[in-house]
């Protein structure tokens, strides 16, 4: 098992990541609240190394300006309990993770599920002898209507975790909560995907799931992830929480007490390896139906999948990396149950390792994050490159060196999941527009939603495919109610697989594609801020007087997704504007959302889309153009490809002007020049 050690000098940051201590006086004592604020902290804090290394920055800030202002922000307000659960630095005191943050989170979690439970039956059964606290962490397999649920007003809440820093043991300290609450916690067996501890949720019944985890957060960071297992609605059952969920929890939380009071019980269990199996087999026999299914269903066209294919599946050659994460494993064994054989993975990344010493960002979206299995798809010429996030919920997917972009991977895994299996499908709405022409041309139902898988797993109950353009997809909604880059991968291998035995690639389909639906190019850019309130600051700017042009052609919508829908507003009503909006675009592609901090601009089909990052300091600019294909023609693609990619490229540009002209080493454009169009093309 990976080491789950705490990080080592990261934990408590050096003065280059602080505040100049020419800004702050140098102080002898600590000034109050905060001095009050400590010491009541470290007297309930139950860990003693988070308290002897809150003692030395308390001690340290008292003739030490810069480290006074690093207590400061820890003690600034706790860590905020969001739509996802929890996720900072990896640090003691409130704003960051660490055990006692993480008990009164489980805390708050098991009040507000106990809050929930039905009322016990009368007459209560005869009790049953508690379990000894020696077998707790035993082997069990808890199948939905077994031990796992003996009776209807016990909540049982299912913990997982990844290989960071701490992460099993903030699994298990939830767990011991959870049990002290009364509450049946059971743990996985080891460090895992975050998609097998969704599976999880689903398949055993559960009224929760935890998952420890930062994804692709930095090694300093971690979190803390939770699910509801909601049997009221199909959508929501085993999809992350959203509010009014967020908020009561956060509540109850704030109202948990010190951290040190809270009971502790060692009655809780730790499910054997059946449920890692029975999601490798899911996960497996779903692609092997998908294909199967296409195959049979055959239509001999010339841009059609779905043809005989007679050749060994296993002729197919993919590198792999895991980026130092935990999805290698599981990805190896779901691959060889579905007949494809293992992927070839990049050596110094394949073990779990915290601190992820081989990328500066463990994220495959960053530049140079997949360099070394890149590399490794170019030595053992690779019919496919695929790349891990670290908790294995997003994927990445090259070929013959070009990096695909979320937007073309999802259209490709859309186009596949329609052969055989044409339902509701849903992205995001900064996500492209191509996913919403394949669905009006199958004729299948289509929901945009705001970012994040939360909202996309509840577009629809009966949803056969959903994806963002953060490389996240979901391909077995049934399975995973949430995105998952072990089915991902093995649905884009058994892509590549069908393509290669026709003698194409994805690029090909990809083609292909643009010629029946047009070509639909994304970019983004994004710009870093020091001071997170110029982001609304920004965000106010463009609001009040947004752009009536843009790279010299007229902005024919305004969409602000911050005002909210009218009164009355018919479900497909669209957003209206606010005062002073040039014209606003609603109609059934464009419906009411909850509010937001998102605007739109629109120039007929291609758009501009403004929203500040949810988990980084960041404005993210979203831009799409779309350019018709003539006569579906595939040889006609590279030309309206060009046309589309020099629109994008001036969009960029006026994006840039748009925020103030920051410099380059603020921005991170994402796009590149039309002479080099791979990125977002589909």
């Amino acid at each position: 098992m990976p080491s789950a050690s705490r990080p080592g000098p990261t934990s408590l940051p050096g003065p280059t990541s602080l505040p100049s201590p020419t800004s702050l006086p140098s102080p002898t004592s600590l000034p109050s609240p905060l001095a009050e604020q400590v010491e009541a902290w470290l007297n309930d804090d139950p860990d003693p190394a988070d308290r002897a290394e809150l003692a030395r920055l308390r001690d340290g800030a008292g003739h030490d300006a810069t480290l006074l202002a690093e207590l400061t922000t820890r003690f600034h307000g706790p860590l905020r309990f969001g739509t996802a659960g929890l996720r900072g630095p990896l640090r003691a005191g409130p704003a960051g993770m660490n055990t006692a943050v993480v008990r009164r989170a489980a805390a708050g979690l098991a009040t507000w599920l106990t809050s929930r439970a039905p009322p016990a039956p009368a007459p209560p059964a005869p009790a049953a002898p508690k379990p000894d606290p020696a077998t707790a962490g035993s082997s069990m397999n808890a199948a939905p209507g077994s031990a796992a649920a003996p009776n209807s007003s016990t909540a049982t809440v299912v913990v997982g975790y990844d290989a960071r820093h701490r992460s099993e043991a903030f699994a298990l300290d939830s767990a011991r909560v959870f049990a002290g609450a009364g509450l049946r916690a059971l743990v996985l067996p080891g460090p895992l995907p975050t998609p097998v501890l969704a599976f999880a949720v689903r398949r055993l019944g559960a009224d929760a799931g935890v998952m420890v985890t930062a994804s692709h957060n930095p090694a300093t960071d971690n979190g803390y992830k939770v699910y509801l297992g909601d049997a009221s609605s199909d959508a929501a059952r085993g999809a992350q929480l959203v509010a009014p969920a967020d908020r009561e929890i956060e509540g109850m939380i704030a109202a948990a007490g010190p951290a040190r009071a809270i009971p502790l019980a060692e009655t809780w269990r730790r499910l054997d390896a059946d449920v890692v199996d029975d999601y490798i087999h899911a996960a497996a026999t779903a692609g092997r139906a998908a294909t199967a299914t296409a195959t049979a269903t055959a239509t001999a066209t010339a841009t059609d999948l779905r043809t005989d294919v007679t050749t060994d599946p296993t002729a197919l050659t993919v590198a792999y990396t895991p980026l130092h994460g935990v999805g290698a494993g599981v990805l190896g064994a779901v691959f060889t149950a579905a007949g494809l054989a293992a992927p070839r993975v990049v050596h110094e990344q394949a073990e779990p390792d915290p601190e992820f010493p081989t990328v500066q960002w463990p994220n495959p979206e960053e530049a140079g994050a997949m360099d070394r299995v890149l590399a490794l798809g170019e030595r053992i010429d690779a019919d496919l490159v695929l790349a891990n996030d670290p908790d294995a919920d997003r994927c990445a997917v090259a070929v013959g060196g070009r990096v695909l972009s979320g937007d073309e991977v999802g259209l490709l895994l859309a186009d596949h999941v329609l052969h055989s299996c044409p339902g509701p499908v849903a992205t995001t709405i900064v996500s492209s527009s191509g996913l919403r022409a394949l669905a009006a041309e199958v004729g299948v139902p289509y929901a945009e939603t705001l970012t994040g898988f939360k909202w996309i797993m509840r577009a629809d109950a009966r949803l056969v495919f959903g994806y963002e353009e953060a490389l996240g997809y979901a391909v077995a909604p049934e399975l995973v109610r949430d995105k998952d880059g072990i089915t991902a991968a093995l649905a884009i291998a058994l892509v590549a697989a069908r393509a290669k035995q026709r003698g194409r690639t994805l690029p090909d389909l990809l083609d292909e594609l643009s010629a029946r639906l047009g070509v639909h190019l994304t970019g983004q850019r994004s710009a870093r801020f020091d001071d997170v309130t110029q982001i609304d600051e920004t965000m106010h700017r463009l609001r009040a007087q947004p752009p009536t042009s843009l790279a010299g052609r007229p902005v024919t919508a305004v969409r602000d997704l911050l005002a909210g829908p009218r009164d009355g507003d018919a479900p497909a009503g669209g957003i209206p504007p606010r005062p002073a909006r040039p014209v606003d675009r609603a109609d059934a592609a464009h419906p009411v959302l909850p509010p937001a901090d998102v605007l739109m601009l629109f120039l007929d089909e291609d758009r501009v889309i403004f929203r500040p990052s949810g988990t980084e300091p960041k404005l993210k600019v979203y831009l799409e153009t779309v350019e018709p294909v003539p006569g579906h023609a595939v040889d006609a693609v590279p030309a309206a490809r060009d046309q589309a990619a020099a629109r994008l490229l001036h969009l960029h540009t006026a994006a840039g002007n748009l925020l103030d002209g920051r410099d380059g080493d603020h921005i991170s454009p994402k796009i590149r020049s039309p002479a080099s169009p791979s990125p977002g093309t589909i």
